[in-house]
């Protein structure tokens, strides 16, 4: 892995009341134990990052708090709200939208029926209109089945497709993996402009230096656990930590 470099700061973040209140979550697929105790907390407005190397957890804890994982334990309160007990369609409901690494584009489908998939859960979706301004390239490939569009295209289609449910908390796992760096670049853009329209991001990220363009704080993550978490604006003084915790 390359060397971490310095990037420009995020915005300020989000002050007020947590969105988001995650205590001593524990989960486990079948009888492997992968969550530890996860304690962490997002505001309204602000982009979260979890940060660590393959296998530490970050994908569970999303998982986790979509509903995803079968056994879980602790507290996850959205909104002031408990859900560790909600099924996962329960907790779209309120407004969580989970874009997986995987993507889950039904190659089937065309862009404009992967899009009008799924159902409304909340007033203040995004329009096809809307969509179509941040990511031009979906509405130049609007008929082109899922199996025919490019991995940036497919990301860029799995994030319009959660931006149309009116979710406001959107949890994004590794949204640049694989990718171009001018599709990294348009993703950043848009993750920048999703926030100033006040809508709050989870990031799960393998790639630091996209991470810190567009992060207001960061939790690190290590054997199920988060053992360290600092603000973009700490972010200097916490280099040589990074180092070693990302084992780059």
């Amino acid at each position: 892995m390359a060397e971490i470099t310095m990037a420009a700061p995020a915005t300020t973040a989000a002050t007020g009341n947590p969105i988001l209140s995650i205590e001593n979550l524990e989960a486990w697929y079948g009888e492997s134990h992968i969550l530890h105790g996860i304690n962490f907390n997002v505001k309204p407005g602000e982009v979260v990052t979890l940060l660590g190397r393959n296998g530490a957890g970050k994908t569970t804890t999303l998982k986790s708090i979509m509903g995803i994982i079968g056994k879980r334990t602790g507290s996850i309160k959205f909104e002031g709200n408990e859900i560790i007990k909600t099924s996962s369609d329960k907790i779209a409901k309120q407004g969580i939208a989970f874009c997986p690494e995987e993507r889950g584009i039904f190659s089937s489908l065309d862009v404009k029926e992967n899009l009008m998939l799924p159902p409304t859960i909340r007033p203040g979706g995004l329009s096809l209109d809307q969509i179509f301004e941040l990511f031009p390239n979906l509405k130049e490939r609007l008929n082109s089945q899922g199996t025919k569009l490019s991995g940036g295209e497919q990301q860029m289609l799995a994030i319009g497709r959660i931006l149309r449910t009116g979710a406001r908390f959107l949890m994004l796992d590794e949204p640049t993996e694989g990718l171009a760096p001018v599709i990294i670049q348009q993703i950043g853009h848009t993750i920048a402009r999703l926030k100033s329209e006040g809508f709050t991001i989870l990031l799960v990220e393998q790639n630091f230096r996209f991470a810190a363009t567009v992060a207001d704080r960061y939790y690190i993550v290590e054997h199920g656990k988060i053992i360290d978490g600092f603000a973009n604006s700490e972010l200097s003084a916490n280099m040589d930590k990074l180092h070693t915790y990302l084992g780059v």
